[in-house]
């Protein structure tokens, strides 16, 4: 059972269920805490052949319904985090993601790994306020 002070945001139409025992997002202590979110379509479509771009602008789409799900948005944003197998797409992914952004600025570091789950080619974690 969660603790009073943590509420699991609902599910939105436009996310896909997770594929594991885990929130899309939880609020506590006035955060929003969104877990790795991949190029899951909302329908549950993994998105593995899709080009790096299109896997970009998923993971975008669905970090932004599990923030308005738990009552946040993109420009309450604090930190990101984003997990790429391919340190190359950085400026590709940057370009997108200041388009997503657009004047917010949270703080947000790229990590190259070599490689994530479903063959997938980048993941992104975030924190906003509530």
């Amino acid at each position: 059972m969660a603790s009073p002070d943590i509420a699991i945001a609902p599910l939105p139409a436009d996310l896909a269920a997770p594929r594991g025992h885990y929130s899309h997002a939880v609020r506590a202590a006035g955060l929003v805490f969104v877990a790795g979110e991949l190029p899951v379509a909302p329908d549950g479509r993994l998105l593995t052949d899709a080009s790096f771009e299109e896997q970009a602008r998923q993971v975008l789409a669905n970090v932004e319904a599990a923030l308005r799900s738990a009552g946040s948005s993109v420009h309450k944003l604090v930190q990101v985090r984003v997990y790429v197998t391919d340190i190359d797409q950085w400026p590709a992914f940057n370009a997108l993601y200041a388009q997503w952004c657009g004047p917010a600025r949270p703080a947000r570091i790229v990590v190259p790994v070599p490689r994530l789950h479903y063959g997938f080619q980048l993941e992104m974690e975030a924190t906003a306020l509530a």
